[in-house]
């Protein structure tokens, strides 16, 4: 599987559709997409292992080991240094019918965000040590959200997976307001797993007194 490195020359949709393209016939590690998509390329990662959670029904068990390489591109970034996955999160196989069937399907994503995405605009929230920071972090708790265990639940995938994309689309595009789209996605993804929580609790605690009475 050969390497393949950023071309500024094409799309973001484009280079996905590339690197789907030559994802092999059976089965696919996370380390091998990661070299497939090219060290250089890590927000490219970041957008391709999202697609996976941009439809209904994601592919089961792969939110927590790409959640988790997500979370280390993150930390990667925040801190400067080299991508390292550990052998847990590389090693996993993902059957490729399932991953380029659900990675076709969130692309339909990408060419509505490249549309309304304008390099550097607002180019003080995407750029800088201060924004940079804080965006990494950003990347890195929508990440964590991806990963939470509400897997079951509609929209618990999705609404982190958005918030990524919008990251991924604005760092690369230098797109504040992408960006800033990316933090609110956030945000709702935290007010939705509050409800969730909250209810949860309400619905226990009501069990509780049935079972009590």
């Amino acid at each position: 599987m050969s390497q393949h490195a950023p071309n500024p020359e094409r799309t973001l949709g484009e280079q996905l559709q590339y690197i789907i393209g030559q994802l092999p016939e059976q089965h696919v590690t996370v380390g091998q997409i990661r070299d497939l998509v090219g060290r250089e390329g890590l927000l490219i990662l970041v957008a391709l292992l999202t697609l996976v959670f941009m439809v209904p029904v994601s592919i089961p068990g792969v939110s927590t080991v790409f959640g988790a390489a997500i979370l280390l591109v993150g930390v990667s970034r925040l801190f400067k240094r080299n991508l390292w996955l550990p052998s847990r999160v590389s090693d996993k196989k993902v059957p490729v019918d399932s991953l380029r069937a659900a990675l076709q399907k969130g692309m339909v994503w990408v060419p509505r965000l490249e549309k309304i995405s304008r390099p550097h605009r607002l180019n003080s929230l995407a750029s800088g040590p201060v924004a940079n920071a804080i965006n990494d972090c950003a990347l890195i708790l929508a990440a964590l959200l991806l990963m939470a265990p509400f897997g079951f639940i509609p929209f618990s995938n999705t609404l982190p997976g958005l918030a990524l994309l919008f990251f991924a689309v604005g760092l690369i595009q230098r797109d504040g307001a992408a960006v800033l789209l990316g933090h609110l996605a956030n945000l709702a993804t935290m007010a939705y797993f509050g409800v969730l929580i909250g209810g949860g609790g309400v619905l226990i605690q009501q069990f509780l007194s049935s079972q009590g009475s």
